[in-house]
């Protein structure tokens, strides 16, 4: 236990962070088990130490940012039990038809009060665009008008919103620019939201992998989804988009995105948030879209997510006497660990937003609005 405690102590002196120290980043430790865990687990052991109670930390946040900034995660090792947990996002296809569903039913079906707490009246959970506000709420408009922009619709258009969320951007595009919208997802929870949302407008909401989509559509967004379909299906990914993308239309890809590629995600967020989640990398998205469709621009918007996620925290932490009844202590702590840790590592540049507008062979530049 010495060695472990003199080990991780000086892993995080490296990034400047202390054990008991006085910043907002420093650790506190209230139980000793968290070393020896850390150092078999990473990140693994990291969260669940803080979910079970053995350490706190006033500023989560920053202390990922400086541990990620510092390159400290990067010298642990890990233990073969870690390595193991990994192996099957090489050799499996964690994200088929049948798999597909198990983060839909683990994490978007939390429930919608839950959601409805600390996201904006358009339920985006997805990063925003804070350009000259400071409010969520705006700079969540301001996200939703960049994408309609981007993909210059026009009234009377047929939009395909592959992974639709709660509807906010199927609502956002009948309402204000006169389209006719078929969402898609495999969360039951989101699409009767997405209804309640989206009456009385022309929205219609499919509960189906977008694996069975093949119909024509003018123009085709997918915003948070592509996080959820794994590097073994990017490219039937990008052939269902090609197969219903109308000729001259355009296709907006809005994605977290890693700096190098990889076949799993974060161990933790993979077991406890997301799971089968995959970023996928620069490299991965264009191999996939590689003789599908065209890049027409590539936007990275990864700075406006970190204000996004403390806004989030902020919403959640004002929420959270209501919450805890259902949901109790130890899903309060994890929950604020997601989103602080994810802070931290889109501060830290650790992991990307991108969106990227494509459109199909042979299509004259579209002239709307790109970056």
């Amino acid at each position: 236990m010495a060695e472990a405690k003199s080990i991780f102590t000086g892993l995080l002196a490296h990034a400047g962070v202390a054990v008991d120290g006085p910043h907002p980043w420093d650790i506190h430790v209230h139980d000793e088990r968290l070393y020896p865990s850390v150092l078999a687990r990473k990140n693994l052991g990291l969260g669940e130490a803080y979910t079970a109670g053995w350490w706190d930390c006033e500023r989560i946040d920053e202390f990922f940012n400086r541990i990620l900034r510092s390159g400290a995660a990067e010298r642990v090792k890990g233990s073969m039990l870690l390595v193991c947990s990994l192996f099957p996002a090489y050799v499996l296809n964690l994200q088929s038809p049948s798999r597909a569903l198990a983060v839909a039913r683990r994490h978007y079906d939390l429930g919608n009060d839950l959601f409805s707490a600390f996201l904006d009246p358009y339920l985006q959970y997805s990063c925003a665009y804070f350009k000259d506000t400071a409010d969520l709420a705006e700079a969540q408009k301001r996200k939703l008008r960049l994408i309609c922009e981007k993909l210059c619709l026009r009234e009377g258009e047929r939009l395909l919103d592959i992974g639709c969320g709660w509807g906010g951007l199927a609502r956002f595009a009948a309402e204000e620019y006169g389209c006719q919208v078929v969402g898609v997802s495999i969360s039951r929870e989101q699409i009767a939201a997405g209804q309640e949302l989206c009456a009385g407008l022309p929205v219609e909401f499919r509960c189906c992998d977008y694996r069975t989509l093949d119909e024509p559509f003018d123009k085709i967004v997918s915003v948070g989804m592509f996080e959820h379909v794994g590097c073994r299906n990017y490219g039937q990914f990008m052939r269902t988009v090609a197969r219903c993308l109308r000729p001259g239309g355009l296709f907006l890809l809005h994605t977290i995105g890693a700096n190098v590629s990889a076949h799993a995600c974060d161990p933790w967020i993979n077991k406890y948030i997301f799971p089968n989640g995959t970023l996928p990398s620069i490299a991965q998205i264009a191999l996939a879209a590689e003789g599908q469709l065209v890049m027409e621009d590539w936007h990275n918007l990864g700075p406006h997510y970190d204000p996004t996620l403390m806004s989030w925290l902020c919403n959640f932490r004002s929420a959270w006497p209501s919450l805890k009844p259902r949901y109790g202590e130890a899903f309060g702590r994890m929950w604020e660990y997601y989103l602080q840790s994810c802070a931290g590592a889109f501060r830290a540049r650790d992991i990307q937003l991108w969106q990227i507008v494509f459109s199909t062979p042979g299509a004259t530049q579209p002239g709307c609005r790109l970056t």
